[in-house]
Formats: structure tokens, C-alpha cells, sequence
């Protein structure tokens, strides 16, 4: 019971306690059809609103939050799921700073009782949520109850300054980690920005910015995505026994938002797939809107559901790069898209999209630009991941590893 790091000034071990001692546990509040406002809305923030729109949590809070009946926060409350519960959810839980606030029914409330630290206590649940998931009930959807979280079993040092200690080391390194997404956020902006100035846009036959030695080029050629000198949709194959898992791609490991892919966890059965060249363009057919776009720096196969493009002679291979992976794209390909739940983007439909070329020149010139972009974003996503790492190691090492309950 004692951690593997410690601050030098403490060395009282810990002990064994149950949420019931260090904390009350409170359901939030369910509203009925009356309840709601003009807009059909709950008088109250959900579990999902309070992370996923965090800043603009204070547009939640609606005139009827003095409801009687409404259960209402208070600063320092942690708030976990109530249903759906994931590790990944209880991952989320949070001290909030938010006061007064009334709080749905999706989520439970751990309001801490004198002397625990609800920062510390919030790290404490997050690196516990083995131990909570535990308590979870429910066979298609997972609920956790207060009069179950009361019986959990965790770990505590009751000595306030140490936790108050562990907690600020923790969200120090949070909020490093928060400054860095932001600036991960200001260069993802950035390169909007870039795409909407150095193409045309809507109704153009050239972009707003142009590099000096080719302002005087004149208007961009206007073709489509299926002629043959832009690109072409490959239909080669490759026996899929002749595949590792690094040479598969699927639409399971290519990652959304234009993020490249993952390592294949499995190779397809006995048949034939499209094979692909380095520089081809990969996309996902299914569920467009995910922007799985890719492209290849290897050679390999595709599952039938991947389509493949290969540059033409008019278009170096990194110019179709970003007027693929460019929202504009995805929003044409999702217009003819076929299906509700899975939509499939139509081929025939795809070829047809309007695209203007410059010269080859101009084309490399814009390319490196990008590319150069990429891998700016690149390092500071690996940055993020190198901390979030850190993190993890920091607080295995802070808390205690065996918890005998």
C-alpha cells in the first residue's frame, strides 16, 4: 500500500477504504415532456454534453435550473456515467468548477465529504476503473448506480496536503497537455485556411494566393477527377496469401479525419484484393463523412470496400493527395452517397468531380507547402501521445499498483 513514486516528505501508508467514507453519491435528475423549454430541451447538462461541448457548457443552463427538484451541482462535484459505462467513460471523470448547475439523469454525482481532495479523488476513480467496472450491471446497456459506486473499494493516503501534492503535479501536466492540443487545434486550423487560399474555391478558376513566380500563370485548367491524365480508379488485383498485416488495408485500419492508418489486426480470407502502389490514393466507401482518405508510402492490397486512385499524367501523385483529402471532396462524395446507416459513395459519381490543375511546378510548389504542414501537425500529435504516456506512467507510479480487495 504504499506508491512505487512518492514525494520525499511523506511516507504513511495507505489504506483500504470505500467510497461511502470519503464521498456521498447522488443520481442526477430526470425531467419529464412539461419540463422541457420551446425547444424541446431538458432544463439540465447530460454527462455527454458537459465533455464533448465543454465551453459552452454555460449556454446549458436554462432559466428553469431553479426547478426544486433538479439536482444541482457544486463546485468540486466529480460526475461519472450513469449508463453506457465504458473504462473509456469512466476516464472522463471529472471534479467540475461549475456551481449551481442542474445535472441529468445520465450521470452520477461523487460530492467528496470534509478533508478529500476532489481533484486527487477524480485521478484516484480514473486510475481505478477496474475496480468500478466491476460494479457495473446490465447486459446490453451498462449502468452503474450510486448504491453500488458507495461499495467500491479504493485506495486513499489520508493525509490532505500529500493528495493536494499528487493533484497539482497531475493537472499541471494536464494542462501542458491542453496547451498543446490547442496549438495541435491552431495548426489543423491553419491548414484549413491554407486548402480554402491556395485552391479555388466555388465558382473560381484560381486560387486567392498564388507563390510569386506563379501569379502571372493565368487560370487553372478546369477537368474532372476521372479523366485519364488525373487519375484513375485501379482495378489491378493481388492474392491476398501474398499480404502482411502492414501491407493490408481495410476500411477498419484506415483512420478517420485523414489521420493515415493502423497496423492490420487480421488478413482477409482466401481471394483476391486491389492492389496498390506507393503514392496511390486510398479511400474508405464506406461512410465517407469519416474521411478515411490515405496515401500509400508502400505497396500492398486493399479490401473491396477501399477504392483506390492512382495520379495521372497531368497530376503529380502529392497534388492529388490534398484535393483528396480535402473536406470539399468529402462533401461531393456524400451528395450521391447510396444507404442510411452505412452510405456508400457512388464511383460513377466520384469520377465526376470538378477539379482544377495548375502546372506541374505549381502543383510540387503547393504539395511541399502542405506536406510541410503535415508533418508540423505529425510531431505535435506524437507529441500529445508521448505525454498522455507520460501521464499514464506518472500515475501508476503515484497511486499504489496492488489493491487487494
Amino acid at each position: 500500500m504504499i506508491p512505487e513514486l512518492r514525494f520525499p516528505e511523506f511516507n504513511k501508508p495507505w489504506e483500504i477504504i470505500s467510497v461511502s467514507d470519503i464521498c456521498d453519491v447522488y443520481r442526477g435528475g430526470t425531467f419529464s415532456k412539461a419540463d422541457m423549454d420551446v425547444n424541446g430541451t431538458e432544463p439540465c447538462i447530460h454527462y455527454g454534453e458537459l465533455f464533448t461541448k465543454y465551453n459552452e457548457v454555460i449556454s446549458f443552463i436554462y432559466s428553469k435550473t431553479n426547478k426544486s427538484d433538479g439536482f444541482k451541482s457544486e463546485y468540486g462535484d466529480i460526475l461519472m456515467p450513469s449508463s453506457d459505462v465504458t473504462p473509456d467513460g469512466l476516464a472522463k471523470a471529472s471534479a467540475i468548477t461549475l456551481d449551481n448547475v442542474v445535472l441529468g439523469g445520465d450521470m452520477n454525482i461523487l460530492r467528496p465529504k470534509k478533508n478529500t481532495n476532489s481533484i486527487f479523488l477524480s485521478y484516484l476513480l480514473n486510475h481505478s476503473q477496474r475496480e468500478i467496472i466491476k460494479l457495473v450491471s446490465g447486459t446490453t446497456v451498462k449502468h452503474i448506480y450510486p448504491s453500488q459506486i458507495i461499495t467500491c473499494k479504493l485506495p486513499l493516503v489520508n493525509f490532505e496536503i500529500e493528495q493536494q501534492k499528487i493533484a497539482s503535479c497531475l493537472s499541471s501536466l494536464d494542462e501542458l497537455i491542453a496547451a498543446h492540443n490547442d496549438k495541435l487545434l491552431a495548426l489543423k486550423d491553419h491548414k484549413k485556411g491554407m486548402m480554402q487560399n491556395l485552391f479555388p474555391q466555388d465558382g473560381e478558376k484560381e486560387p486567392k494566393f498564388r507563390f510569386p513566380e506563379f501569379e502571372d500563370d493565368g487560370e487553372w485548367q478546369k477537368k474532372k477527377l476521372g479523366n485519364e491524365d488525373v487519375s484513375n480508379l485501379v482495378n489491378e488485383k493481388i492474392a491476398s496469401n501474398t499480404l502482411r498485416l502492414d501491407t493490408y488495408i481495410s476500411t477498419e485500419n484506415l483512420l478517420s479525419d485523414y489521420s493515415g492508418i493502423n497496423i492490420a489486426t487480421k488478413l482477409p480470407p482466401a481471394g483476391r484484393v486491389t492492389r496498390f502502389l506507393e503514392g496511390d490514393m486510398l479511400i474508405s466507401n464506406i461512410r465517407p463523412y469519416l474521411k478515411k482518405v490515405w496515401r500509400s508510402d508502400r505497396q500492398g492490397g486493399a479490401s473491396n470496400d477501399v477504392l483506390v486512385f492512382r495520379s495521372g499524367s497531368a497530376v503529380k501523385s502529392d497534388f492529388l493527395e490534398f484535393i483528396l483529402k480535402n473536406d470539399a471532396f468529402i462533401n461531393f462524395v456524400m451528395q450521391s452517397a447510396k444507404g442510411v446507416k452505412m452510405p456508400r459513395g457512388d464511383k460513377g459519381s466520384m469520377q465526376k468531380y470538378p477539379v482544377f490543375i495548375p502546372s506541374i511546378e505549381e502543383q510540387q510548389k503547393i504539395a511541399s507547402c502542405l506536406s510541410a504542414l503535415d508533418e508540423l501537425i505529425t510531431a505535435q500529435s506524437e507529441k500529445i501521445e508521448q505525454l498522455q504516456l507520460h501521464k499514464k506512467g506518472l500515475m501508476q507510479g503515484l497511486f499504489p499498483k496492488n489493491v487487494n480487495v
